[in-house]
């Protein structure tokens, strides 16, 4: 008899569960990113129960029976709140990255992928990240709080796995975008933050002004994308060692690029310009995805103007239901 598969996204409401839960539904059943038959998927928001208690963990496992769990569930900020409180960060992401592994062990859970970021780097290091430098030195300071709950998850899956010989493993993506972002001006990270603005000044006939030189560079995945690689990695990849799921470094693209592809896809034709007063932040912070390639083989990345036009689409169809935010209700 083949038993029932049943995949138990945490998280499951936000950028990623969103990602998952469209390529779950679109790929062909069968295929290498398709959901594959007799399995159920369960993408589980905030409301179906509260990570941070054990007991409420524990509540979920036994409703939905998981035989693997995608751990995405995390209290996430954009650097002004991950500063202002380290130990609200700290504490809650252990408390549910603690929870969801111990969960995932009693229950005897198959396999655990838990997404991570690569904020667990140390400040000082060498570039190209690679996954064998996370632990040689500290955190950057602003987000320490938020870095060591994550790095964490990587300690627990290699004591669980030594311990109880449990197939629990992370993966580490670089800057994700796509819909269902966060766009709250006040938190979001560099895409979201600048595709509101400037749909904001197309709306009121105002100029948008982008923080800092546009020089810096990333390296942004599109959701769909990692979406893609969370369902491999499901299937095919069991080492406990973390995975940095990225495109190349040769794909990193300039702020100032990030922001012309926005202006277009906005279809914005006011004044737009960069307030150079504003700090940068680090110029670039590459890292490698070559164990990725040699992993999975050649991987086809979704180009980035085209994904970009998808999400700022979405955003605009979809901007009073999306978080931006603002109370768009009177």
């Amino acid at each position: 008899m083949v038993m029932a598969t049943v995949v138990l996204v945490t998280g499951g409401t936000g950028l990623v569960g969103k990602a998952l839960q469209h390529i779950i539904e679109t790929e062909p059943v069968g295929s290498r990113y398709g959901k594959l038959p007799n399995e159920t998927w369960i993408f589980a928001s905030s409301a179906e129960g509260d990570l941070r208690d054990p007991a409420q963990t524990n509540k979920l496992y036994e409703k939905y029976k998981p035989t693997h769990v995608i751990h995405l569930a995390a209290l996430v900020g954009g650097l002004f709140k991950n500063m202002k409180y380290k130990l609200t960060f700290l504490r809650d992401n252990i408390l549910i990255n603690d929870n969801i592994l111990h969960a995932s062990y009693t229950h005897k859970t198959t396999k655990l992928i838990s997404c991570l970021s690569t904020c667990v780097f140390p400040d000082k290091v060498e570039y190209p990240l690679d996954e064998n430098k996370i632990h040689s030195g500290p955190p950057h300071e602003s987000n320490f709080g938020y870095a060591h709950a994550k790095r964490m998850v990587d300690v627990q899956n290699h004591a669980y796995k030594e311990e109880f010989g449990c197939n629990f493993t992370s993966a580490i993506p670089t800057n994700i975008f796509g819909p269902h972002d966060n766009y709250d001006l006040e938190d979001a990270h560099v895409i979201p933050a600048l595709v509101h603005k400037c749909y904001l000044a197309k709306k009121n006939g105002t100029p948008f002004i982008v923080s800092g030189t546009g020089k810096p560079l990333r390296q942004f995945i599109f959701s769909y994308d990692l979406a893609k690689l969370f369902v491999w990695m499901l299937r095919e990849y069991d080492d406990v060692e973390p995975i940095i799921l990225s495109v190349g470094e040769d794909e990193e693209v300039s702020i100032k690029e990030v922001t012309d592809a926005i202006v277009k896809a906005v279809g914005f034709e006011g004044h737009y310009s960069f307030d150079t007063t504003k700090a940068d932040g680090q110029f670039r912070k590459p890292a490698t995805n070559k164990k990725l390639l040699d992993c999975h083989g050649a991987f086809k990345f979704t180009p980035f103007e085209q994904a970009l036009d998808l999400s700022v689409k979405w955003f605009v169809e979809n901007y009073d239901s999306a978080r931006t935010g603002v109370n768009k209700k009177p």
